[in-house]
């Protein structure tokens, strides 16, 4: 075991422990779908049950469901009638999601909406106190920007993989649009004054941005 490996057990060892349903999602996750990194995990997944837990929010906006696993995380700090929005793009997820989602305990708390958030989200009417946004790395400045709109004062975003795996240091191929994507959002988001913002070196990177 390497010594990053052993902070990270050490780390995993002093912090609350996931649920043993996130524990077997997460192992489920690793075992069917590909690029299971994609799932936020136990040390991420538990900061963000805390953030929600501090924020309160009522309405909770997720950009890129994946496997669940962020979004029970979202749903499970929620306060009594707080509900989760969470989107996904890719329809090919939804067989192996929908059943994790709505078999959790906090099923009622969530609403898995399968399409392009960019297009879905203003349809509701509306207004969130929280956002997720782990989507296609592409388009997160339009995700920022449309998050931005239905934001209530005061609101938080979290931006996740703003560090991608430290290549927003790098100068990308031009063919290499994620990489690009995360590096005009980050030079977006540093540069907005509409926004209070910060970088956690946590995993590969999560923006915390509150709107002013």
């Amino acid at each position: 075991m390497t010594e990053s490996e052993e902070l990270d057990d050490y780390i995993l060892r002093h912090i609350d422990p996931e649920s043993r349903y996130l524990n077997e999602l997460y192992r489920a996750t690793n075992l069917r779908l590909l690029r299971p990194r994609m799932a936020s995990g136990h040390l991420q997944g538990r900061l963000l049950k805390m953030l929600v837990n501090m924020i309160r929010p009522r309405n909770v906006l997720e950009i890129g469901t994946y496997s669940g696993y962020s979004a029970l995380c979202l749903a499970e700090g929620l306060d009594e009638g707080g509900h989760l929005y969470t989107f996904e793009i890719n329809d090919e997820q939804e067989e192996f999601t929908r059943p994790w989602l709505e078999g959790s305990p906090y099923g009622g708390r969530i609403t898995f909406i399968i399409g392009d958030a960019l297009k879905e989200v203003p349809k509701l009417g509306i207004t969130f106190d929280l956002a997720y946004i782990d989507g296609d790395k592409r388009h997160y400045t339009d995700y920022y920007e449309m998050v931005l709109r239905h934001l209530s004062p005061g609101g938080y975003i979290l931006a996740d993989n703003t560090l991608w795996s430290g290549n927003v240091t790098c100068t990308p191929k031009p063919s290499d649009l994620q990489t690009l994507g995360i590096q005009h959002f980050n030079d977006l988001v540093s540069a907005d004054s509409r926004v209070e913002k910060v970088i956690l070196p946590l995993r590969d990177g999560l923006t915390i941005i509150r709107k002013l």
